[in-house]
């Protein structure tokens, strides 16, 4: 896949609402990688592939402000998982009158910078991210029409992301560059990620 960074015409938000349990149930996002925040690292590759970037999180979004963007809380109480903060991307979204929205995680500093042009090809249904070897659900574009279906499915207890995109037409697009979507999960994992980011 070309690397060049290429801007499309769909807002973005950074899921930030996990809760880093396997980190010391610590903010990932403000992590530090190198000389900067995990979720820099993460503006800094998607910010110029999409029309406007917010980030999804709970709590205090004064630890946000550095970045200078909107902080989404989820609009359904209680750890519901990532597919909550998809909503709350869809209802930002649909409040700019915009057709679609795209969902990042904020662990994973290395991303394509051509992600999002690739995930854009149909509006009208999911598209997530896939490598050789794994899915990223959380790499995704999602229609914002499917707010109301997202809603009642919480309300059923669907969790995940892949189960509600699959109900609803989801696709995939292939990409090649596996450590593309490496993601910090671990104190291993981020001594990894430091170690690819000198190289």
């Amino acid at each position: 896949m070309n690397t060049d960074t290429m801007r499309t015409p769909y807002p973005a938000v950074i899921l930030a609402g996990g809760q880093g349990q396997r980190m010391g149930h610590v903010d990932k996002g403000l992590m530090v990688l190198g000389d900067k925040p995990l979720l820099a690292h993460v503006i800094a590759r998607v910010a110029p592939q999409c029309t406007a970037l917010a980030i999804s999180a709970n709590g205090d979004v004064a630890r946000y402000g550095r970045f200078d963007l909107p902080v989404l809380p989820d609009p359904v109480l209680g750890q519901l998982g990532p597919l909550v903060g998809v909503l709350a991307a869809m209802i930002w979204a649909e409040e700019q009158g915009e057709r679609a929205v795209y969902t990042l995680p904020n662990d994973t500093p290395f991303l394509p910078r051509d992600l999002l042009a690739h995930l854009a090809g149909d509006p009208r249904h999911p598209t997530m991210a896939q490598t050789p070897d794994h899915m990223h659900p959380t790499c995704a574009l999602w229609p914002v029409a499917l707010r109301e279906p997202l809603e009642e499915a919480l309300n059923k207890g669907v969790r995940k992301l892949r189960a509600f995109a699959a109900d609803h037409g989801g696709a995939t697009v292939q990409f090649s560059d596996e450590a593309a979507f490496f993601n910090v999960n671990t104190p291993q994992d981020m001594a990894q990620a430091e170690a690819m980011l000198r190289a």
